[in-house]
């Protein structure tokens, strides 16, 4: 039992790591690399769990692609299968990162080939993990309206609290739609969470804790390095959309006081862009400018740990409540309205900052065709679309 145990760990490390040395294009397209390796190819998870893991995470604030690869690493080999799906994802994005901030004027990346053909590879990946989605969480005309209808408002309407209402709505309407309809098919997918209640209200208390107390030491003591580690905490507590939404936060937090410039920040900020993995880990980068690359180790674990502790302190919660016949039309229209989302970010800004030119959808087409009809792995079709977006530079 034990080296089962030890194997699955191994497995997860390694199977994250190389997802987090070739996940570009953000979150969505994070999700979209975790359907296609974690779903489609490995089968930890069914359809149905996954989905309602992404929509939890959507919920919560924080980097809600790194909270779905923990949530999938604890429902794989427990806590510790948690953190090291997680190492696996951010750390080579961190090291990178770090790497830039020592090396600072050294490089600049911003307007590489190769970098654009990765955002190309991007679109490839999420089409491919939406079309999947959508085959499974919108069978019917009614959840296809639903999904519908969260596509056009997060278009029209990009805020970071958007998605959240639309998750509401969506919640309520598939309740009322499908509360005296009772589908065998759809029935929630038993899954054995193994992480307890009583855990999961200690981790929702620390996140909690933490939150009010870090303010608070920061103005009695005065301390640098505690100052640091509330401002980078706080930042990851409060942001609801993801990376993108997390930078002006950093940037109020660290620019006014005169921690670093804006021109490193900025440039920073470019060089996040072009890396793979979690866009949270560009606190990594802050840290690093700051105080070296231990501040970038303690930037990274300071923003992310109110993810960790919000994803552990929920699941065994939410994994009751995905299974009550009570809800599972809440759940289907929630679901439903996850496609609509994913169908938005596939269009902004994926699609709009990726698909410039008519040879940039040639190019994707031909790394769709290469996913889907010839199924080639993902690294594959990372290597293609980099080396496809340097040759693209050069016509």
């Amino acid at each position: 039992m034990k080296e089962n145990k030890l194997t699955s760990l191994i497995e997860i490390l390694f199977v994250s790591t190389r997802l987090g040395l070739t996940s570009f294009g953000g979150p969505v397209a994070h999700l979209g690399y975790f359907h296609e390796e974690y779903i489609r190819r490995r089968k930890w998870m069914d359809e149905k769990s996954y989905a309602d893991l992404v929509a939890l995470c959507q919920f919560l604030p924080g980097p809600a692609s790194s909270q779905v690869g923990i949530g999938i690493g604890v429902m794989r080999a427990g806590v510790l299968g948690g953190i090291l799906a997680f190492i696996g994802f951010t750390l080579p994005s961190v090291i990178a990162l770090i790497l830039f901030a020592l090396l600072l004027d050294t490089f600049d990346v911003g307007t590489a080939g190769w970098i654009h053909g990765l955002k190309i590879v991007a679109v490839v990946v999420v089409t491919h993990a939406i079309l999947g989605m959508a085959k499974s969480l919108t069978p019917d005309t009614k959840r296809k309206t639903i999904a519908l209808f969260a596509l056009v408002v997060t278009l029209l309407w990009q805020t970071a609290f958007t998605q959240v209402g639309v998750i509401l709505i969506a919640g309520f309407l598939g309740f009322l739609i499908y509360r005296q309809q009772i589908v065998e098919d759809e029935k929630a997918s038993a899954t054995d969470f193994p992480v307890s209640r009583r855990f999961g209200l200690i981790c929702l208390s620390l996140f909690f804790g933490l939150l009010l107390l870090l303010p608070i030491l920061r103005e009695i003591t005065t301390l640098d390095w505690m100052a640091f580690i509330d401002s980078f905490y706080r930042s990851g507590s409060l942001v609801f959309g993801g990376g993108h939404v997390v930078l002006p936060l950093l940037e109020q937090e660290f620019v006014p006081t005169g921690w670093l410039s804006e021109q490193e920040f900025l440039a920073g900020y470019g060089v996040a862009q072009a890396v793979p993995g979690p866009l949270f880990t560009f606190a990594a980068y802050l840290g690093a400018v700051m105080n070296g690359w231990q501040g970038g180790l303690l930037a990274t674990f300071a923003i992310f740990l109110p993810a960790f502790l919000l994803i552990l302190g929920t699941l065994p919660f939410w994994n009751s409540l995905r299974s009550n016949p009570k809800i599972k039309g809440a759940l289907m229209g929630v679901n439903a309205s996850v496609v609509g989302l994913l169908i938005s970010a596939l269009y902004q800004p994926i699609w709009t900052s990726s698909i410039l030119a008519p040879i940039d959808f040639a190019l994707a087409s031909i790394l769709f065709g290469m996913l889907v009809f010839w199924k080639l792995p993902p690294w594959v079709i990372v290597i293609a679309g980099a080396l496809g977006g340097l040759l693209i530079s050069y016509i």
